[in-house]
């Protein structure tokens, strides 16, 4: 297929100028088709505001378990930002499990996003990075460790309305990121998705997986391997013990996150504490089948005390050091901090060998782009004999056969994005395996997307490149990678949106803008590929998919699945 190709959707599939509101919504209602930066070392205050702050016109004021929190009106869409749903995470509670607030009086400033967790922010150094919105992470609300706080988008409050809950967990790995980005903003599909949506900020990196058991810790810091999940967790409860104020429906939530967003909920379905908590999932290019061993985990930790200068059976002094000197010595210490296995909060790997039973009953959306690879690849001027140089060392003996492949495949396909492809298909398989385990369990629905649609954003020349399709989950299209609000990008958007909110209200993600999706099966691996021609494949991709595992021992294959 030629991907440059732009068609004209079908009149069944266009969103009319003016009335898009009206069509995504009507997508959802109409009858399913069959089937780190400088910062003052002291935390901020807490905004509290005096008086009663009546509700309505231009204030909100929401009534939750710590008190009351104010939120501001944007159009038709109320928002509440910077919502603690836990205490500092400072001091004493460093690698502890988080803590609920303590209770205010008078009513909170909830208008501005709130702190985010200590972290390095990624350089705005590459074309790439100029796109994605996540790199600009450290906004008015500063960071520190009084991080545990979350955003929410909501038409209505305190309306008894049940809306469906989609909650995001934001990407950049497990080291940075926040759910303040703009490319989480929730207004927009809480305006025309008529859906309750928030963004959770947590503990990153080193304050929230340092794994100490191994280091002679006391027994308190038993968590402090997987502090991260545990904030998670204790956002997931303040939905439950809130949302409905909000107007949402505790019964029906949605855990979604791409990148780094999509291995925390691969995470959180094998999370026991969290089951229950949510309802759907969805993994956008996340998709993670192990997490780190104590033993892996150990060494990382080891590396950073050494580099603090303190002593092995001396770890709790590392809760006397300021969170800006730790942040320090993670960076130099270069470690690679995340959730550990082996303790009650992530007993056991996330995927391997088996899909985990903690969440048999939730249905799950899994995808890739076609291009995820793109992300680290900057070699735009590479050439043909380039590229056949780049095959033989990547894939051995086999790397002319398999350039060959994918030169019939697509010919008209520049050799950047020729390898990007090949490279994100070495890895595709995860994704694959994830889905087949998943569905192997027989208890709900596992359904699969190819975000194949190239963002136009630097001449294209970057295809459908990891994390194209986040925006488009939000329902946005104005950044560059979006396509800046030109039509196709609106109407890809429409039609990733249409489908999020199909899945947060029903479980199935069929609706009127796109074609009947099948739930993705061993003997039927139906994908739906998002493009403006949309179309379900099976077994998407799955020849060259094989074909590299054959050629590199070692790379992801979903017949071990």
């Amino acid at each position: 297929m030629d991907r440059k190709k732009t068609s004209e959707l079908s009149r069944r599939d266009l969103i009319q100028a003016g009335a898009v509101a009206a069509s995504v919504a009507g997508a959802i209602a109409a009858p399913a088709k069959p089937a780190l930066a400088q910062a003052a070392p002291a935390e901020p205050p807490a905004r509290i505001l005096g008086g009663g702050g009546a509700p309505g016109g231009v204030f909100w004021t929401v009534e939750t378990t710590s008190g009351k929190v104010q939120g501001i009106a944007n159009g038709r869409v109320k928002e509440f930002k910077g919502i603690p749903y836990g205490a500092s995470t400072g001091g004493k509670n460093r690698y502890m499990a988080p803590k609920k607030p303590t209770p205010w009086a008078g009513i909170r400033n909830c208008i501005g996003y709130g702190p985010i967790s200590p972290q390095t922010p990624a350089a705005l150094d590459s074309d790439y990075s100029m796109m994605i919105a996540w790199d600009r992470h450290v906004g008015p609300g500063g960071m520190g460790e009084d991080c545990l706080n979350l955003n929410v988008w909501t038409p209505s409050v305190n309306d008894h309305a049940k809306r469906p809950v989609l909650v995001s967990f934001h990407g950049g790995g497990w080291a940075t990121g926040s759910g303040n980005g703009p490319m989480y903003d929730g207004a927009q599909m809480a305006r025309l998705g008529d859906v309750v949506v928030v963004t959770v900020n947590h503990r990153l990196a080193a304050n929230g997986y340092l794994h100490l058991t191994g280091l002679g810790a006391p027994a308190e810091f038993a968590n402090a391997g997987n502090c991260g999940v545990m904030d998670m967790v204790a956002s997931l409860r303040w939905v439950r013990d809130n949302i409905e104020r909000f107007g949402g429906d505790p019964g029906r939530v949605m855990v979604f996150g791409q990148s780094g967003g999509g291995s925390k909920t691969s995470t959180l379905l094998a999370v026991p504490s969290a089951k229950g908590l949510f309802h759907r999932a969805a993994v956008q290019s996340g998709s993670t089948l192990k997490q780190a061993t104590p033993e892996e985990a150990t060494t990382e930790a080891a590396k950073l005390l050494k580099t603090l200068g303190i002593a092995k059976g001396d770890a709790a002094a590392i809760q006397k050091v300021p969170w800006q000197k730790l942040l320090e010595a993670q960076v130099a210490s270069n470690g690679n901090f995340r959730p550990v296995i082996g303790d009650a909060t992530l007993p056991h790997h996330p995927f391997d060998p088996a899909a985990p039973q903690e969440s048999a009953d939730v249905p799950v959306i899994i995808s890739t782009t076609l291009h995820d690879a793109a992300l680290r690849l900057t070699n735009f001027d590479l050439t043909e004999d380039g590229c056949a140089a780049l095959f033989r060392q990547r894939f051995g003996a086999k790397g002319g056969d398999i350039l060959a492949a994918y030169r019939r495949e697509n010919p008209r396909q520049t050799p950047y994005l020729t390898q990007a492809e090949a490279f994100t298909d070495a890895t595709r398989g995860n994704s694959q395996i994830q889905a087949l385990r998943k569905a192997a369990l027989g208890k709900a629905a596992t359904y699969m997307y190819v975000w194949d649609w190239e963002t136009p954003a630097f001449d294209g020349k970057f295809g459908a490149v990891h994390g194209h399709d986040v925006e488009a989950s939000f329902h946005l299209s104005r950044n560059p990678i979006g396509g800046a609000g030109m039509k196709p990008g609106r109407q890809m958007s429409d039609r990733l949106s249409a489908t999020w909110v199909a899945f947060a209200t029903s479980g199935d993600p069929n609706n009127s803008l796109i074609p009947h999706w099948p739930a993705y099966e061993k003997g039927h691996r139906a994908t739906m590929v998002f493009n403006t021609e949309m179309k379900v494949v099976d077994d998407y991709r799955g020849d060259f998919v094989r074909t590299i595992a054959d050629a590199v021992p070692g790379t992801p294959d979903p017949r071990t699945a």
